[in-house]
């Protein structure tokens, strides 16, 4: 067939490109939870709804996904097994995923909502409200609590990509991945408020090639936690605060453990936190170690300790009294780090009598004490070097 009015072509192409599409489309599942009994408005349980989608999904050969319109579902604990017979569905939420009111409910649960043992699965928009407000009025009473649960869990997952998505108000930890590999968490926000207890933002462990980009965490405890096991871990354009920082750690509870290696943090603005970046290990024996980590392009706006690496934590002095911490720390870079220490030692090197920090340096750190050059640095059980100007004075 020979065409040769322009005007026709240009629309048997758009007239294919849509063909095209459509076909595409038809390749794709598409599973709505409404279609299946949720209801959004924040009352009716629709746990059931998100099973039976999840089951849908990962049972076909084909590319699926699970959308969740605008509105407000309440979901009680929803575990999201694999192995799936296709490794690529996607969590569309438009709406907000509710906890129960009553933390009873899932209080005694581990996680809220929690994928197992997936392949390919990704989370794009939407809010969790973990609603955990009631449990921390609970705990500061010291009444007998339930512990919490994990709002998001990942679990022995591969391949898994988190973006735009929001958590809220979770009752413990906000999202943790754990024993996986290549997980890319970006543009997430975390909001809970600072004095609420154990809601670490993003926690970290026995993980490989793991990223965490352009994201904001408010929250009561760490904004990113680091447990054992952890490698190839890249975070970079983070917003911490309120929150205790980014720690790795705390490492050595158990003796045999896995160390943690090749860290990356760059490009973090820790704004009244009681951290910056931070190391933390138990005082205790232990097989684990901490090396090749770069905390890079740091700025620190009235943070309590700005940079510290503590190898004597030991809660309510319980089972570590009188010990030395046996976590092996080295090859740790500190590059342009700069801001204001909300306490006058901004520096703080706490290491191991056994096991003494090495291949500690320090390059280009200006860190000031109420806007005067006054702030200063402590240090016990370290060597390396320094490079450029450093503030306070390096006690290396």
């Amino acid at each position: 067939m020979k065409i040769n009015n322009p005007l026709s072509s240009f629309f048997l192409i758009l007239f294919f490109s849509i063909l095209f599409d459509l076909c595409i489309a038809n390749d794709v599942m598409l599973h709505n939870v409404v279609n299946f009994g949720a209801k959004p408005n924040g009352k009716i349980d629709s746990s059931n709804a998100f099973l039976t989608a999840w089951d849908l999904a990962c049972g076909s050969t084909k590319p699926s996904t699970i959308y969740v319109p605008r509105g407000n579902f309440l979901v009680k604990q929803v575990h999201f097994r694999g192995k799936c017979n296709n490794s690529e569905i996607i969590f569309r939420i438009d709406g907000t995923l509710v906890a129960p009111f009553d933390y009873n409910v899932i209080g005694n649960e581990k996680n809220w909502i929690f994928f197992q043992g997936v392949d390919g699965v990704s989370i794009v928009g939407g809010s969790l409200d973990g609603q955990g407000s009631g449990l921390w009025t609970c705990k500061a009473s010291e009444k007998n609590c339930p512990s919490g649960a994990t709002t998001l869990g990942f679990s022995n997952s591969n391949n898994v990509a988190i973006t735009g998505l929001t958590s809220l108000n979770s009752q413990m930890f906000h999202i943790v991945i754990n024993g996986c590999k290549n997980v890319k968490l970006q543009d997430v926000k975390v909001y809970a408020p600072g004095k609420s207890p154990n809601t670490d933002g993003i926690h970290v462990q026995l993980s490989s090639d793991i990223s965490i980009l352009d994201s904001i965490i408010s929250t009561g405890d760490d904004c990113v936690s680091i447990g054992p096991g952890t490698s190839n871990l890249w975070i970079q354009n983070i917003a911490c605060g309120p929150g205790h920082g980014i720690s790795i750690g705390s490492l050595g509870k158990d003796f045999e453990e896995a160390g943690v290696r090749n860290v990356t943090v760059r490009s973090v603005i820790f704004k009244d936190t009681q951290n910056g970046v931070r190391i933390k290990t138990w005082g205790r024996p232990s097989t684990g170690f901490v090396n090749n980590v770069l905390f890079q392009h740091v700025t620190m706006i009235d943070v309590e300790n700005p940079i510290v690496i503590d190898q004597n934590y030991c809660p309510n002095n319980k089972n570590c009294p009188g010990q030395v911490s046996g976590v092996k720390v080295s090859d740790v870079t500190y590059q342009d780090i700069h801001g204001s220490s909300a306490t006058r030692v901004a520096m703080k090197f706490d290491c191991s009598k056994r096991n003494p920090c090495r291949g500690i340096k320090l390059e280009d750190v200006n860190i000031t004490y109420k806007n005067e050059p006054a702030a200063q640095a402590s240090c016990a059980n370290v060597a390396g070097t320094t490079t450029g100007i450093i503030q306070p004075t390096s006690c290396l």
